[in-house]
């Protein structure tokens, strides 16, 4: 996925078309893209109603049309960025055939999304050690990808891809590498650049995952389909 192209996917926190959403989708988006606004420059423990609806432009009593507090908008915020990675993440967990060229593309989805909703990301883990409710949130959101990617490193060990050693270990490593460089980079402004942060992510993946496949294919996925092509190859 090109960092250049629009994103086919529709995500539950950052539709594509907003013109098309009814009255009161339009204003829960409103709600959604100035908490985003907020995180991205101040933590959660500052957020209150009255800022929220003040940058949203709609009144204070909109807001619990949609949410019970700020956790319930923390906590929504959360479940609908995980369903945007698990989409984003399809080519890797269900695809099938060479699994480099997959990962990248997912960490390619991964990456971008996360650049537009990292602060979603930073606000929940940063107030998660001080907060038991965020704590809660936060900590099942990481088990949903550590059984995802203990199930997924199973898989591909059983069909001879990935070398045998105990799976979920690995997963909970690699996940929580990804939660911290994603933070780090993407949870405040100003933002890095996302291609030296997909880079990592990929190669570090590849070779925890797949060094044999990783040192034959060192190149960029474009590269490798081209060499593989050659006549005689």
């Amino acid at each position: 996925m090109s960092e250049k192209e629009p994103s086919r996917v529709r995500r539950r926190n950052d539709p594509l078309d907003h013109s098309v959403l009814r009255k009161s989708e339009r204003t829960r988006l409103a709600i959604i893209n100035a908490a985003l606004e907020f995180l991205s420059t101040h933590p959660f423990r500052d957020l209150t109603v009255a800022q929220l609806m003040s940058l949203a432009g709609t009144s204070r009593s909109a807001f619990y049309q949609y949410f019970e507090d700020l956790h319930d908008l923390m906590e929504k915020l959360l479940r609908g960025l995980e369903e945007d990675i698990f989409q984003v993440a399809a080519p890797w967990f269900q695809g099938d055939g060479d699994p480099i060229p997959m990962l990248e593309e997912t960490m390619a989805g991964l990456v971008q999304l996360c650049y537009r909703q990292g602060s979603i990301l930073r606000a929940v883990a940063d107030a998660a050690p001080q907060d038991e409710r965020l704590e809660h949130v936060w900590l099942e959101f990481l088990n949903d990808f550590d059984d995802a990617v203990t199930d997924r490193i199973e898989q591909h060990q059983a069909s001879g891809l990935i070398e045998p050693f105990d799976a979920r270990p690995v997963a909970i490593a690699l996940n929580r590498m990804d939660a911290s460089l994603l933070i780090h980079h993407f949870g405040r402004r100003p933002r890095s650049q996302q291609q030296p942060v997909r880079e990592v992510i990929v190669r570090i993946w590849t070779s925890t995952l797949y060094p044999e496949l990783s040192r034959e294919g060192s190149v960029p996925a474009q590269s490798r389909s081209r060499r593989k092509a050659k006549p005689g190859k």
